[in-house]
This record gives structure tokens, sequence and C-alpha cells, in this order.
């Protein structure tokens, strides 16, 4: 069974808003990159499915556009080639390899899961909720920004149970960030 992975940026006080961090680096880049490649398919809520699309997707003219930075390719080729499963229930079709995702969320997961391969990289705030909610979640990955936000978005506000958590990586950047990676501890009776 492939392992389900929860991936995003936050800041120490726990907001997982994607501009309220550092902005991207070199270093940091690299990173994701190795996380995505990790992964045989990528796993999204509607929103976040659109915002990465509207960043990440390659143009219909094959060119990235002149914004992007040399140190950028490399996640944008990852994350534009990966498989990318969508879960929506207002959208009626996706693109960008991209497989749309309804129904009852549990079982459609389970199935994904099953499949042979790596993994599956999930982001985002509202999907990723509901899937700790539904213990589907493998393993737990923060990049910690050091970064006070005071506002926005905060991680996995709302869950409805205490997960226990151990510590399986540890990785730290020049820029103060720390990616820290855990998987739920399972209780034995």
């Amino acid at each position: 069974m492939r392992p389900l992975r929860y991936s995003i940026n936050v800041t120490l006080d726990g907001c997982c808003h994607h501009e309220a961090g550092l902005p991207p680096d070199k270093e940091s880049m690299r990173y994701w990159t190795a996380q995505l490649e990790r992964a045989d398919a990528l796993l999204f809520g509607r929103v976040t499915y659109e915002m990465m699309a509207s960043a990440w997707q390659k143009p219909a003219t094959g060119t990235w556009p002149d914004w992007m930075v040399e140190w950028q390719l490399p996640f944008a080729e990852t994350i534009d080639r990966a498989k990318k499963y969508v879960v929506s229930s207002t959208l009626s079709e996706v693109d960008w390899n991209a497989e749309l995702v309804q129904g009852d969320l549990a079982q459609a997961v389970q199935l994904l899961k099953q499949e042979p391969g790596d993994g599956i990289w999930v982001g985002g705030v509202t999907l990723p909720l509901d899937l700790a909610n539904l213990g589907l979640i493998d393993e737990y990955e923060f990049l910690v920004q050091p970064v006070l936000a005071g506002h926005g978005p905060t991680l996995l506000a709302g869950l409805r149970e205490h997960i226990q958590l151990e510590l399986v990586d540890r990785h730290e950047f020049q820029s103060g960030a720390v990616a820290v990676r855990f998987r739920p501890t399972r209780l034995t009776a």
C-alpha cells in the first residue's frame, strides 16, 4: 500500500497560508522538488489544484513564463508532469494530467493508496484536515518557517481527535526554516 504524505509550509504560529512564510529560495525549491519526486501522484482539493495550476502548469506554448527563474524550473517540471487527483464536488472536469475524484472521500483515497507505487503527496488546508480526521495520512511533513504571521488559516484547525506523532526526519535550512517529518504512532492493544 502506498503511503499518503501531507506536506505544507507553516509559520511558527501555525499559519499555513502560502504567502505567510519566507519566499521560496533555491534550497527550499530543491527540497520540495525532491519531495514531489518521492510521490507517484499528487492529491489536491479544488482550491489548491487551481492555485498550483495557475502557477506551475506549463503554458500551451510549451515555454515557461519569463518570471520563472532557472532554479524554479526543476520544481515546475516535476509538478507539471506529475499525475494529479483532484477532490471536488464543484468541478466537472480537470486538466493538467489530473483526474477528478468525487463521491466518498475515504473510499476513493483508500483505493488510491492500494495502487502500487511509492506514495501520494497531498498539500493544502481543507482536504488534509478531512484526511487526518479519517485517519488516512501516513506521514506529516511541515516546513516550519521562522516567521510569526499573526493571522491566516492555521494548520489542521478543527481536527476532531488528538493524533500522536513520532519524528522520523529533520532537515535544517540556511534560512532558519526546519523541515520535520512525522508518522502517526499506532497504538496497540
